[in-house]
């Protein structure tokens, strides 16, 4: 996925400059497709505020019913944030990912299932036997 969303990334910077209009339905279904992989993967992990604005994304850029917004000078800012907004989504998963495996490698005892773990407080100990232990 990471590919993925850098790709849609550089699409959006390359949309900035003057390109036949074949390019920018290109850009409205790649963007839409990446904006749709990002608002999946974000809800999963509840993080609601970029939901939230790849949601917008995704309305902005949809191809099914496109919004035109008949003027290059507004189009230009928009293809920026875009791009920069899935770079960031893109290495802010990046570093998420890294401490979630930093995490793992250091608390290798919670790899294993919760009934096979055992703790010396958990042991049940029967104090009939104990007695006839020490008797």
């Amino acid at each position: 996925m990471k590919p993925f969303l850098t790709f849609c990334a550089i699409c959006c910077f390359i949309g900035i400059f003057r390109l036949p209009i074949e390019y920018y339905t290109f850009l409205r279904i790649l963007v839409s497709i990446g904006a749709l992989l990002v608002l999946y993967n974000t809800l999963s992990f509840r993080q609601y505020y970029f939901s939230i604005i790849f949601l917008v994304i995704l309305i902005l850029f949809n191809p099914v019913f496109p919004i035109y917004l008949y003027r290059k000078s507004i189009w230009i800012p928009i293809d920026t944030i875009t791009g920069v907004l899935f770079l960031l989504i893109n290495f802010i998963e990046r570093k998420e990912q890294k401490k979630d495996e930093e995490a793992a490698e250091e608390t290798p005892e919670h790899s294993m299932p919760i009934h096979q773990r055992t703790v010396s407080r958990d042991r049940i100990i029967n104090p009939r036997k104990q007695k006839e232990k020490e008797q």
